[in-house]
């Protein structure tokens, strides 16, 4: 959420913001709505302070006994109730819109920030290692996980529907061991580790800007009035929430946590593999610091310099991407995404995601902080996926694969399983 002040002020920077991230919102719509709202508060607190007025003179009058004259005033007294019920009914409906309209609002977008529609007009930073270019023909993830009894996509359809899974032996250590790789990694830079909710409340969602433009991606629990979370940056955001928090030192928090997608929009892409399922498993980095612009620079690049030594760690190429406006969400200001090189696509995929939201979480959330003068501000947040599985086990079975269809651990990930170098297949 955006100031209001700060949105009368920059309404062209603001409709801008939202035309590039293509959101149907109109500011000059927004600043009607607020120009009215004023009117009728200052006309229902006018309204009231009349009525208090006429009330404090009857009380006078049948005080003094001079009950003729109240009457009169009383008549008064009626039509201002009137009044003020119309005032106050016609300011329930404006505040709805103009409440509707604020949540519609987008973050603002960095300077930096490339122009662009989709992920097809994202710009490439900087990468790290050279894609493979083996002398015989490449397995793709399913072919390699069907022979080591790693992955069985068929069985999860039949149990989940589309776009499920099940991992079994091997699978699910690697599964496992990629995610505590993560935790150790962040453990060791002053991160806090939580164990978070899986469920939140409308509130929750929309408070860390995730509602209402996202909510078909969600899972509604409808007994329970909750919503399956899509990552745990709902939960670590929404701890803090309502609260004063001391940001002398940025707050760092950590999840490993099962997370839920409805894909909605994505029909016939990736249907056949681990790509995009409806069911994954990632560890989530969340800072909250300072409303400096310039710490949270400096911290957007820390989150994704972690993101880039696990995947160093993970021994796999990738490329870091500077995400264009249209392909961004509502409520990020700065983004990079990281992808990694996955054969079977003969592509780079998305494995990893960094934002800077500055304050338009917390301002939802109401996160806030007292600075060196004492004075409330609210404070900046800011994200990165450390790892997600199980779409890390497309390039991590696919480049380290060998002729014979072994695989090849990286070193990082054996102590999490068994100590094992290489895997093989099962009838091999």
């Amino acid at each position: 959420m955006l100031d209001m002040k700060w949105v009368r002020e920059n309404q062209e920077e603001v409709q801008t913001a939202a035309n590039r991230k293509r959101i149907d919102v109109s500011v000059a719509k927004l600043a009607e709505r607020d120009d009215e709202r004023r009117l009728l508060l200052a006309s229902a607190e006018g309204l009231r302070a009349s009525r208090n007025k006429l009330s404090q003179r009857v009380a006078s009058y049948v005080n003094q006994g001079t009950s003729a004259d109240v009457e009169p005033i009383k008549q008064q007294v009626k039509q201002i109730n009137e009044a003020l019920a119309e005032t106050e009914l016609r300011l329930h409906e404006v505040e709805k819109q103009w409440t509707e309209l604020m949540m519609l609002l987008p973050n603002i977008v960095s300077a930096d920030t490339p122009l662009g529609d989709s992920d097809e007009d994202n710009v490439e930073l900087r990468r790290f290692g050279d894609p493979a270019t083996p002398g015989f023909v490449l397995r793709d993830h399913i072919a390699l996980g069907e022979m080591h009894g790693m992955i069985d996509i068929s069985r999860g359809v039949k149990t989940a529907g589309t776009r499920n899974y099940y991992l079994k032996g091997a699978g699910v250590l690697l599964h496992r061991a990629v995610q505590q790789l993560a935790i150790d990694l962040l453990l060791a830079k002053g991160f806090t580790l939580l164990e978070v909710p899986l469920m939140a409340r409308p509130e929750a969602m929309r408070n860390t800007g995730f509602f209402p433009l996202g909510e078909d991606q969600c899972y509604l629990l409808a007994d329970e009035n909750k919503w399956l979370v899509g990552t745990s940056e709902v939960p670590l955001v929404s701890y803090y929430s309502g609260e004063i928090v001391q940001v002398t030192d940025p707050i760092r928090l950590a999840a490993a946590s099962v997370c839920f997608r409805s894909e909605v929009g994505s029909t016939g892409k990736d249907v056949g593999g681990l790509y995009r399922v409806h069911q994954f498993a990632k560890v989530e980095q969340v800072i909250i610091c300072e409303a400096d612009p310039a710490e949270s620079e400096r911290i957007l690049n820390e989150i994704t310099d972690n993101a880039e030594e696990m995947l160093r760690l993970l021994e796999l190429p990738y490329r870091v991407m500077a995400v264009c406006a249209g392909d961004m969400s509502q409520k990020t200001y700065k983004q990079y995404d990281i992808e990694t090189w996955m054969p079977s696509r003969n592509a780079y995929g998305e494995t990893h995601s960094s934002s800077n939201l500055l304050d338009f979480q917390a301002r939802r959330s109401n996160i806030r902080y007292r600075d060196a003068s004492g004075r409330l501000r609210y404070c900046h947040t800011l994200n990165n996926t450390a790892v997600a599985s199980p779409r890390i086990l497309i390039p991590l079975l696919e480049n380290h694969q060998a002729e014979d269809g072994s695989i090849y651990i990286p070193d990082a990930l054996r102590k999490y399983m068994n100590g094992a170098e290489r895997l093989y297949p099962e009838n091999g």
